[in-house]
């Protein structure tokens, strides 16, 4: 249905002095800071999980030497989303507005709400990174205690123990992380690169990870995270993660967390010849998941 002259009463009589409500900053492209892009040409993309050798074994003298086989062990598909919304106006109510372009203006507020769905899309990989019902290509969840793997064992991507954000629960993370190993059980050398954190928890995170010494204590210890220089890239405020405790750390694990763009932000309007009403839409497709669960460990909070 076109937006008509009824619906914007105000605006066609004199004597207003401002509208107001669209016009408001937005948070731009907070999933930049946790996925990494790609570009997409299919309607899906897949990647393949490959489990390498076992520690190799001792040879005897005189004996053969021991085989071993790789292989596949599981397979991520994201499947790419059309998400497109658009309005439109009849003819008489551009015609008798009497204060501003309303093309110009919806249209901004088009372009509003389509990063508000990318941004919600991009942080739900994280909201429901705990949740059974969001299983990745392993058929866990993004975090749990045990990511099945081929030789190597169950494996853990969260603490055993659901734990707040503090020093103590970073470190522990820290720690956990490097203990990540292939799917045949070989350590990998992960490390964290940035903290992530809802608006909640920002001022925990400021004072854990900028404070030159220990939070919270008497003592004349160093932060030792902060002088280790544990988290390169500082902390990030994600204001669309929905729980208010939940803590999550990107690390260096390539193909962890991805977003592909199947096709980009394109926008288009036309003109009905029998109503002369103008329509108004914007289009993108793409998606966000994750391949390697190594990319990223969190804490649903306590």
């Amino acid at each position: 249905m076109a937006i008509n002259r009824a619906q914007l009463v105000k605006e066609l009589e004199p004597g207003l002095n401002a509208l107001f409500g669209l016009e408001y900053d937005r948070y731009e492209n907070e999933h930049a800071e946790i996925f990494d892009t790609e570009n997409s040409d299919r309607a899906f993309e897949e990647e393949v999980m490959l489990a390498g050798f076992a520690q190799a074994p001792v040879k005897g003298e005189g004996a053969s030497v021991s085989y071993d086989t790789a292989q596949e062990t599981f397979t991520s598909r994201y499947t790419h989303e059309t998400v497109a919304l658009a309005f439109s106006l009849t003819e008489e109510a551009i015609e008798d507005n009497l204060y501003d372009s309303l093309s110009s203006r919806y249209t901004r507020a088009l372009a509003r709400s389509m990063a508000n769905t990318k941004q919600v899309k991009a942080a739900n990989v994280l909201n429901n990174g705990f949740s059974t019902s969001f299983p990745g290509g392993d058929g866990k969840p993004l975090m749990t205690t045990d990511h099945p793997t081929l030789t190597g064992g169950d494996q853990s991507n969260e603490p055993s123990t659901a734990a707040d954000l503090n020093e103590t629960s970073l470190e522990n993370a820290l720690i956990d992380i490097s203990q990540f190993k292939d799917e045949r059980g070989i350590k990998i050398n992960v490390q964290a690169r940035k903290l992530i954190v809802p608006p909640q928890l920002q001022f925990v995170a400021e004072r854990i990870l900028q404070s030159p010494g220990r939070v919270s204590t008497s003592d004349n210890d160093i932060n030792a995270m902060k002088n280790m220089g544990m988290f390169p890239e500082g902390y990030v405020v994600n204001h669309y993660l929905t729980d208010t405790d939940a803590f999550f750390i990107k690390t260096d694990a390539p193909n962890g967390m991805k977003h592909f763009v199947r096709s980009p932000m394109s926008t288009g309007m036309e003109g009905d010849f029998e109503t002369g009403n103008v329509r108004y839409k914007a289009r993108e497709r793409y998606s966000f998941g994750f391949s390697d669960w190594r990319g990223m460990y969190g804490s649903p909070g306590a």
